[in-house]
């Protein structure tokens, strides 16, 4: 085989290695229950399982197992081995359709030999949801669990209840899973049963075999177009759901077939450059001999000859230590065999010198690596250096190509700018034109309107439709007063009219009766608000009044307020009173008698030392 033979198979050898260096790694576990023994035989899970796997396999994962009628052990079993085949993968697809059910909130797979005679046989006889999750929490990159699981339950028309508060749910309860980039897919939303549908498969398994595999189809759009079929075979009946979260970049099942993406030309030297870093993992003699067959001259052939005298360095240093070792070998060997001391001597001086020529082939070798390294560093540094040239200058083509686009941009829109103002002069022109010929027209051969109607009738006309079109309050008199004057200028603002307001004419009478309802807002009083074409009274209840707003709001209570009352009143009755002249009163003094004693009468008076009791009442 030639060099340069040998440089084509290691170039063949690295990018078969490369290319299967980045494939992905999918495992897939399929199951189907359909053959339970204490409820009635399912139909469809396993030609749905059948129908899943067959997906999967075509689809290229590199392990699908497909699981049919499996008992408790079974189930068990089938997990804790796919669990060790996820380990190492980078998708682990779940998929189970059978009977689940859902017990005071947590969602169960139901195995073929479960009885659940009491709702406490589903700890036992069931397998948790979370069971099956932790068989693909290992995959690096997605977790897929798919559950066509959703049908009516019949174990729970049988089982016996030990707890009256345990909750048995229709269907299977929401779920969010706690790890990243896992999805858990329901044949049926949180709550309603799925349908097994009249064909040879469920409408869920069938719209999953249709969209799934699309190749580059991010799950999330696959899973929303499986959910629209699923609504339109099943008259929207059925909406199947998906809970979990994935990242921002597209995650599709199958991965989008490589395409050719177009680019600038490819540059002569990124083919040199290639079989420059392949000959670099290979790393021998060969590998640089070869390229440097290919590539005698230029800037990295200089590189791979420094990288050609490391190697040779490198087997010197090689050399020199299985000299060495052979030397301490001999040695040994002499002494074992008692040979004379000439010999030993002979023998070990050898050792000592194959010892130095083995660390001067190890000096040697570091040299030259770092010679190696240093090359290598000013290979980086120049590329780098060409990558940003070549950056620069497509920045500055593109930069000059923006500017060239805008520069046209502006030149056509400024043409159309400069034509449209030409066009619209000369339609101004035209349209000023034509407008005086038309004055000029109607000015020689147009007579004012006529009406046979009086002054007085034709304003009681427009007062007339004037109150029609709400303009008006008053009373059609026909008398063109101001009240009439203030109603028409009302009609213009909110007509768009410009009739002369001073007098009534057969114009404006026409404009009025061409409107077909109100043309003036209703305008209310204070109290009032506007009810159709009628202004009514706003009622407030009880503890509420109309406020400057004519709205309702509620009545402040007053507190007392004091205050001090007039004394001029008061004072003016108290001097007429002491004005007025007294009224005779009693004096208080007792007169007594030989026929007892009593006050002395009013206007009398006690007179002292006279009569038989030595006193007398005297009244004037």
């Amino acid at each position: 085989m030639s060099r340069f033979g040998l440089f084509a198979w290691l170039i063949f050898a690295v990018l078969l290695g490369c290319g299967s260096a980045h494939a992905e790694k999918r495992v897939a576990l399929v199951i189907g229950n359909s053959a339970y023994k204490s409820v009635p035989r399912l139909s469809n899970p396993v030609n749905d399982a059948a129908l899943v796997g067959g997906m999967l396999k075509k689809a290229g994962f590199d392990a699908v197992d497909v699981r049919q009628d499996l008992s408790a052990a079974e189930m068990r079993k089938a997990l804790r081995e796919f669990g060790g085949k996820s380990r190492d993968a980078d998708v682990a697809v779940v998929y189970y359709a059978g009977h689940g059910m859902e017990v005071d909130g947590n969602n169960y797979l139901i195995p073929t030999d479960a009885v659940l005679e009491t709702d406490t046989d589903v700890y036992d006889e069931a397998f948790p949801l979370d069971r099956v999750l932790v068989s693909v929490e290992s995959a690096k990159q997605l977790r897929l669990v798919i559950l066509d699981a959703c049908r009516d339950n019949p174990f729970a028309k049988t089982m016996r209840r030990t707890v009256a508060s345990r909750a048995i749910g229709r269907g299977l309860a929401k779920v969010e899973p706690t790890s990243p980039n896992t999805m858990i897919a329901f044949a049926a939303k949180a709550g309603s049963t799925a349908s097994d549908g009249d064909a040879k498969n469920s409408p869920f398994a069938t719209a999953l075999v249709d969209r799934l595999p699309a190749p580059g189809l991010d799950l999330r759009k696959a899973f929303g177009f499986v959910r629209d079929d699923v609504l339109k075979n099943t008259g929207n009946k059925q909406e199947p759901y998906v809970y979990g979260s994935l990242g921002g970049d597209d995650v599709p099942l199958v991965p989008a077939k490589p395409i050719a993406a177009p680019g600038p030309q490819a540059n002569p030297q990124d083919s040199l450059r290639r079989d420059y870093e392949l000959a670099l993992q290979a790393g021998n003699r060969d590998a640089w001999e070869a390229f440097l067959q290919a590539y005698p001259d230029g800037f990295y052939a200089g590189l791979a000859r420094a990288q050609l005298k490391n190697v040779a360095a490198e087997e010197a240093r090689a050399a020199a230590a299985a000299k060495a070792r052979q030397a301490e070998d001999d040695k040994a060997r002499l002494a074992a065999e008692r040979a004379n001391k000439a010999e030993q001597e002979k023998a070990a001086a050898a050792a000592k010198a194959a010892e130095d020529a083995r660390l001067a082939a190890e000096k040697a070798k570091q040299i030259e690596e770092a010679k190696a390294a240093a090359a290598e560093q000013r290979r980086k540094e120049a590329e780098a250096a060409a990558a940003k040239a070549l950056a620069e200058k497509q920045a500055a083509e593109r930069a000059r190509a923006d500017l060239v686009a805008k520069q046209a941009a502006e030149k056509l829109a400024a043409e159309s700018t400069a034509k449209q103002a030409a066009e619209k002069d000369g339609a101004e022109q035209a349209s000023e034109t034509r407008s005086a010929a038309e004055t000029q027209k109607v000015a020689a051969l147009a007579a004012p309107p006529t009406s046979s109607l009086s002054a007085a009738e034709l304003a009681k006309s427009v007062q007339s439709e004037l109150r029609r079109v709400g303009c008006l309050t008053s009373s059609a008199d026909g008398e063109w007063n101001a009240v009439s004057q203030r109603s028409l200028t009302q009609f213009n603002k909110y007509a768009g009219t410009k009739f002369d307001v001073k007098l009534a004419g057969v114009d404006t009478l026409d404009a009025l009766k061409a409107k077909q309802g109100r043309v003036c807002p209703l305008v209310c009083e204070h109290g009032f608000k506007a009810d159709g074409d009628t202004c009514t009274k706003i009622t407030c209840r009880a503890g509420y009044r109309v406020n400057d707003n004519n709205e309702c709001e509620k009545v402040q209570d007053k507190k007392p307020v004091a205050t001090r009352d007039d004394s001029k009143p008061r004072d003016d009755e108290r001097k007429k009173v002491e004005a007025a002249p007294s009224k005779p009163q009693a004096t208080g003094q007792i007169y007594c008698d030989t026929r007892g004693c009593r006050p002395v009468r009013q206007g009398c008076r006690v007179d002292i030392a006279i009569g038989q009791y030595g006193h007398r009442e005297i009244c004037n």
